[in-house]
């Protein structure tokens, strides 16, 4: 029988996220209706024609589906060698089947895995259920979450398959940026290591100051083969009940094992979930519906702040760039980290405000103690309404917790 951890932080999504009155821990950025998704385009076609036979429909995904993935490869890249093409895509049941099928599909007992960390646990918890040897390539808020490529080389061994990588990342918005992913790439290539990066929170790049307009790349970007994108419409795009997400490889070997392992696990995803990502996809309405929550993560952002800068005694945190969620770090008068998650069940129970303790959901119980996961990509009103009953908790509360 294969022995898996439990997945924490989805565990404890499941057991506090249903009563939650001011549910602070979610991590897609505010979701829209169908409706919502007719008024971000000037297309005449309809979202979903009800005619339609609902057969399994395309196995891989539908070419006018993979033709808009690969798009968000390929918009900064006029030679067509650095295009993304719909055969380089493999769609699948969300970015979590995806990089489970990426990761089942590469790595097996006596391989090495050196893996980006804090970071979304199935990322190194499925390696280690395959049997692989996992390292944790770890960052920390004193350097802003960046990851030391020195670090890395001393790291990789000869048997070392797969360096797996978070941008950008989850909990703590930070991005690794393309002078460091071009050195990532120039390591790997040199090892004929894959790299898998798990890009579900790409491109909701928000917070680059002077650079906001550069391209942000992709790793599919730096013409290796051996490497690996997952991403889906439930971060960025808001629409995480359509449950759709994708592999990216230039690699057709890749591609080709994926689907390989893809056909035990899913014949298809659902025709209207496919159809309502194509369409979601499509332009204009893919420009409108990312402006659309470019401009709610930057305006959320500053209420976040702003209740950071009112307790700054007990609040410290690297401020994210990208993505949905922000990692904090909460301590006492003295200075030392608070118990997490003691603080997350009492401010839920007390405040009904639902935050995700980083210790338990991201160290394992050991790291990350006094770190709590925000995310503040939510509805403005949940956002300001959650931060004012934690402003009420911060002043009558706080000062009651025990210390981790």
């Amino acid at each position: 029988m294969v022995q898996i951890d439990g997945f924490a932080v989805e565990q404890w999504m499941d057991r506090y996220e249903t009563d939650a009155k001011y549910n602070l821990a979610e991590t897609c950025c505010a979701s829209i209706s169908l409706n919502d998704l007719l008024t971000l385009s000037a297309q005449e076609t309809e979202l979903v024609d009800f005619a339609q036979k609902q057969v399994y429909g395309a196995i891989r995904g539908s070419r006018a589906l993979r033709s808009n993935i690969a798009n968000l490869y390929s918009a900064d890249h006029s030679d067509p060698v650095d295009l993304v093409l719909p055969d380089h895509v493999l769609v699948t049941n969300g970015a979590i089947q995806a990089n489970f099928l990426s990761l089942y599909t590469i790595v097996g007992p006596g391989d090495h895995v050196i893996c980006h960390y804090p970071t979304y646990q199935q990322l190194y918890s499925v390696p280690e259920s395959l049997g692989a040897e996992v390292s944790l390539w770890r960052s920390s808020d004193e350097s802003n979450w960046q990851l030391d490529l020195n670090a890395l080389r001393e790291m990789i061994k000869p048997n070392t398959k797969i360096i797996i990588i978070n941008n950008p990342q989850n909990p703590t918005g930070a991005i690794l940026h393309r002078h460091f992913l071009q050195e990532l790439v120039d390591i790997a290539r040199q090892r004929d290591i894959v790299i898998h990066c798990d890009e579900v929170y790409r491109p909701l790049f928000h917070s680059l100051g002077p650079n906001q307009h550069e391209p942000q790349p992709s790793i599919l970007n730096f013409g290796y083969e051996k490497v690996i994108a997952t991403g889906s419409m439930s971060k960025a795009f808001s629409l995480a009940g359509i449950r759709l997400g994708w592999i990216t490889s230039r690699s057709t070997d890749i591609i080709e094992a994926c689907a390989s392992a893809r056909d035990y696990t899913l014949i298809s995803v659902g025709q209207i979930d496919a159809r309502v990502a194509t369409y979601a996809l499509s332009k204009p309405c893919v420009d409108n519906l990312l402006q659309r929550n470019l401009q709610l993560a930057n305006q959320n952002l500053e209420a976040v702040d702003a209740f950071a800068s009112e307790f700054t005694w007990a609040v410290s945190w690297t401020r994210p760039l990208a993505g949905t969620t922000a990692f904090v770090k909460f301590v006492n008068r003295d200075g030392r980290p608070i118990n997490d998650v003691v603080f997350c069940q009492r401010l839920q129970e007390q405040f009904g405000v639902m935050l995700v303790p980083g210790s338990q959901c991201f160290g394992g119980g050991i790291d990350f103690r006094g770190y709590v996961r925000i995310g503040y990509v939510q509805e403005p009103e949940t956002l300001l309404d959650g931060l004012q009953a934690l402003r009420l908790f911060m002043r009558n509360e706080y000062e009651k917790l025990p210390v981790a």
